[in-house]
């Protein structure tokens, strides 16, 4: 969840022209936060988090990844909230349509394999 805080973080420091510098003295932070916060090594506080959500004028759960909320096709009475991003690497699986209907098939098998892969324990 940090990675993609500290992704968001960047993209709308760098839309709206900023320095880490700049950013850090919005929000009362240094520059080494602002850039520990876009890497995902440190987490800011409660406080840090609302002030960078007022800098933007975005509401701070858009940094924690709530963006869309998707409904289940064969149950609208449920729903998850999924991020842009989460959404956007569903979307690129499914043009891959092997490797979607494989993912499908077994999931927790296909989650094992990436992690094997890319070398997570």
């Amino acid at each position: 969840m940090m990675l993609l805080f500290g992704s968001r973080l960047k993209k709308l420091r760098q839309k709206a022209g900023m320095t880490q510098s700049e950013l850090g003295e919005k929000v009362n932070v240094t520059k080494v936060s602002i850039c520990c916060y876009e890497k995902g090594t440190r987490t800011p506080t409660l406080d840090t988090l609302i002030d960078l959500a007022n800098v933007f004028h975005v509401d701070y759960s858009y940094f924690l990844g709530s963006d869309h909320y998707v409904v289940a096709e064969d149950d609208p009475h449920y729903g998850i909230s999924m991020a842009k991003e989460e959404i956007e690497f569903i979307q690129e699986l499914r043009k891959e349509v092997v490797i979607y209907q494989k993912f499908m098939e077994d999931p927790k098998r296909a989650v094992k394999l990436i992690r094997s892969q890319i070398k997570i324990r």
